[in-house]
């Protein structure tokens, strides 16, 4: 099979760990290249791959897009156009396409690069051999592909069209063109296509438009530079003319089942998994290669194949294909000599069923059924959108393997019920003169500048980017420690923003969560010795009332990952609390000790070492991380009064602050008496006053 090949790692690549066309781990760019591959058929679970996204409801929708364009099931014809004359035993070449309505405008026919035709024809033409070099030399991944220059070579032959056989159409070879998508041939309709387009205006290739978009005189519609991909109405087409779009599709479609030349069909962009890799680290095929009995699978009671301990890593290339015993064996069917296979699995094969394993590691079987069965699906799994088309959708076809295999109890075949995907900590790259890659702690600032500390050099500043060794914008965690504290850095990630987006290091925030801990311990330091009363009234019930709906609030943004609102709302109770010590209201100082306690228990998965600390001080009993997490009083959650915006004619004038239990006639009345409102009403007839309780009052003067 046509393979992605590492010349860095010296190992085949999954189309989905190419990126940009270049390797995922080694960042090499991939080539293309012919080898021997064992594949696990991912395509058979295609349909209930994507159907059974729907029922995701608890993913990301941005992962569950991008698994169905990954999967990308297409609806379509495949077809044939007989070729002028045959080339060697061929007569036809077959094409997919999701858009036959556009057959009228066809302008010509693509090949892939290593298409079985493109190839034979560059065995006798140099022109298209060097056209498949440096094809096979350049990128491979989609997005690589469509970003570059539309080229290609003519192949000097033709082919009839379906519909009048009389219509002759050029073959070219195209670098956009997809081996493994179709059929690796397409028909080129410029008018309809972006890519076709630019392909034939390049080349001097002839069209004409047979979608007219509406509101398009068909008289006067051309079509140049930029192709029109919209619905409309069809012309320019025979039979077709007058119809829809996806009306002329099915109709299209039926004309070709009638002259034999194609049938509906549906087609995706998935493929089947090739597994097989050079390296030491994954997992031994369990094959051995006999030259009498062929390829022979490895016994049961073989298995598992262990690797070699004894490996040499001195030279590129597989350890294992050149290890001086190891792949040695006796065939199981002839006892004869024998070779083990040599290639090794994909790692991602091991992630894509751990987390069955984990139900119980010390179980003598691979998997224990009945525990698997008990916690399978994982009820929250949290992990990188990188892994969308990688981990994820590997182990949604593994679990559904390994289900119809008997050796799992899974019945949606669904590994993982709930997934959250957490952004990355970004930090400015810098680069000296030199174009080196520089630390942070590399550079200074000097006269409003910044400036390499070793060479007193300028600096460039890059992009904010994710945090990576390699363009060295990473802060040493150790030093954040011995600075500031480990609660300080947990304390800055989690108040950024929220927790599935990026988020910028800089060390102003650093300070600013230096700040907010300094903040809580000085409050601690500073609580009564004792209670002084009832705090049922007054300041003192407000202060509770604020420190329970902040225990709310808190645990509803810890269980639904946001992070950042639950210490935003612990801000604002540290502010009223430190507002409060000069307080003289009674039952204030018993309000302000119940208050921090519960501020230390909220407080301590954000910053567990101050939050002890605090406990201690407090008189808490045992340690905090093993006391039982506060439940707001639901007496305290209900306010006496409640504050309501006040807009007139649309625009914010007043705030109010009314009873919670006050009627709409009062609410009404209350905003008209407003001493802010009051000015803006000067001259006006209120025509109508909407009341929505709790919610806003609306005001329409004129």
């Amino acid at each position: 099979a046509k393979v992605n090949w590492d010349p860095v790692e010296n190992t085949v690549l999954a189309n989905e760990q190419v990126v940009d066309g270049r390797g995922w781990r080694s960042g090499a760019v991939v080539e293309q290249r012919e080898l021997e591959q064992w594949f696990f058929r991912i395509t058979r679970y295609g349909d209930d791959l994507l159907a059974a996204l729907e029922g995701l409801d608890r993913w990301p929708e941005k992962v569950r897009t991008m698994q169905g364009n990954w999967i990308g099931k297409s609806q379509g014809a495949r077809f044939r156009w007989e070729l002028t004359a045959p080339v060697g035993d061929v007569k036809d070449i077959e094409v997919f396409s999701t858009r036959p309505d556009t057959l009228f405008g066809a302008s010509f026919i693509a090949l892939a690069p290593d298409h079985p035709l493109t190839k034979a024809i560059a065995a006798t033409n140099p022109a298209v051999a060097k056209f498949m070099a440096e094809a096979a030399s350049k990128g491979t991944s989609e997005a690589d592909i469509e970003k570059a220059d539309k080229v290609g070579v003519d192949l000097g032959i033709k082919v009839k069209h379906p519909y009048d056989p009389s219509w002759e159409l050029p073959v070219w070879a195209a670098n956009f063109v997809l081996s493994t998508y179709g059929t690796g041939a397409i028909f080129g309709s410029p008018a309809g296509d972006q890519r076709d387009i630019e392909f034939a205006e390049k080349y001097g290739l002839p069209f004409k438009p047979v979608v007219l978009p509406p509101g398009e005189d068909a008289a006067t519609y051309t079509v140049k530079g930029e192709a029109y991909t919209g619905e409309g109405t069809i012309y320019n087409s025979d039979f077709l003319n007058g119809l829809s779009t996806k009306d002329a599709i099915n109709v299209a479609i039926k004309e070709l089942v009638k002259r034999g030349a194609g049938d509906a069909t549906t087609q995706y962009r998935l493929r089947d998994w090739g597994v097989s890799r050079q390296r030491y680290w994954g997992c031994p095929i369990p094959v051995i290669k006999c030259a009498s009995c062929g390829t022979v699978p490895v016994p049961d009671d073989q298995l598992p194949v262990l690797l070699p301990d004894n490996a040499d890593f001195s030279a590129p290339g597989n350890p294992l294909a050149r290890h001086p015993t190891w792949k040695h064996t006796t065939c199981p069917k002839c006892s004869g000599k024998a070779e083990r296979e040599t290639d090794t699995m994909d790692t991602f094969v091991d992630s894509s069923w751990y987390f069955a394993r984990f139900c119980d590691p010390k179980s003598k079987e691979p998997i224990n059924k009945e525990e698997a069965a008990y916690w399978l699906p994982v009820d929250q799994y949290i992990g990188g959108v990188e892994h969308a088309v990688l981990h994820l959708l590997y182990s949604r076809f593994f679990t559904r393997a390994l289900r119809d295999c008997g050796l799992l109890d899974l019945p949606s075949g669904e590994p993982f019920a709930g997934l959250f995907t957490q952004g990355m900590v970004t930090h400015e790259t810098y680069k000296s003169e030199a174009g080196a890659w520089l630390l942070p702690e590399e550079i200074d600032k000097r006269d409003g500048k910044l400036v390499e500390i070793a060479t007193l050099k300028p600096v460039t500043i890059g992009g904010v980017e994710k945090m990576s060794k390699s363009k060295k914008n990473v802060v040493d965690p150790l030093q954040i420690i011995a600075d500031f504290g480990a609660d300080v850095a947990r304390w800055f990630v989690l108040s950024d923003s929220p927790p599935e987006r990026d988020f910028e290091w800089s060390e102003a925030g650093v300070r600013g969560a230096w700040g907010s801990i300094q903040k809580l311990w000085a409050l601690v330091e500073a609580v009564p010795a004792a209670d002084d009363g009832p705090a049922d009234s007054g300041e003192a019930l407000d202060l509770r009332r604020l420190a329970h709906r902040t225990v709310r609030d808190v645990t509803q943004g810890i269980e639904k990952f946001h992070f950042n609102v639950g210490i935003a709302r612990m801000n604002e109770l540290a502010n009223a609390l430190r507002k409060a010590e000069t307080s003289t209201a009674p039952g204030m100082a018993t309000a302000r000790r119940e208050c921090l306690r519960l501020f230390a228990q909220i407080a301590a998965p954000f910053a567990p070492h101050l939050a002890e600390e605090c406990w201690a001080v407090l008189g808490g009993k045992g340690l905090i991380t093993v006391a039982k997490w506060p439940t707001p009083d639901p007496a305290l959650l209900v306010s006496d009064s409640v504050t309501l915006p006040v807009q007139i004619n649309g625009k914010k004038r007043a705030e109010i602050t009314i009873s919670a239990t006050a009627d709409a006639a009062a609410v009404e009345a209350a905003a008209k008496a407003d001493e802010n409102v009051i000015p803006h009403l000067a001259g006006l007839t209120v025509r109508k006053v909407i009341v929505v309780p709790g919610r806003i009052v609306n005001i329409v003067a004129s």
